[in-house]
């Protein structure tokens, strides 16, 4: 007999293994951009003003869901002055 359980694992495991890597990178980025936010002291809006943005859009950004550019990536960890992601060598 399935269960809900066994049905959920069935769905994740179908999840194309470059499709689960772009969800844990989201996630992993919003959570970095988040903890500098709060490192730094910083509200959203504070953050979304120095970078010339909205708040909504520094929402978007922390709710994981947003495909960043390598243009907003660099820059936001420039205003931080460090890297959001470490690349492989």
């Amino acid at each position: 007999m399935k269960t809900i359980e066994n049905s959920f694992q069935q769905m994740l495991d179908n999840i194309p293994a470059d499709t689960r890597l772009e969800i844990d990178w989201s996630f992993a980025i919003a959570n970095r951009i988040d903890y500098l936010i709060k490192k730094n002291g910083l509200s959203k809006r504070s953050f979304a003003e120095a970078l010339g943005k909205r708040p909504s859009e520094v929402s978007k950004w922390l709710s994981g869901q947003h495909n960043f550019t390598l243009r907003t990536l660099a820059t936001i960890s420039a205003y931080f002055g460090e890297e959001l992601i470490h690349p492989r060598g």
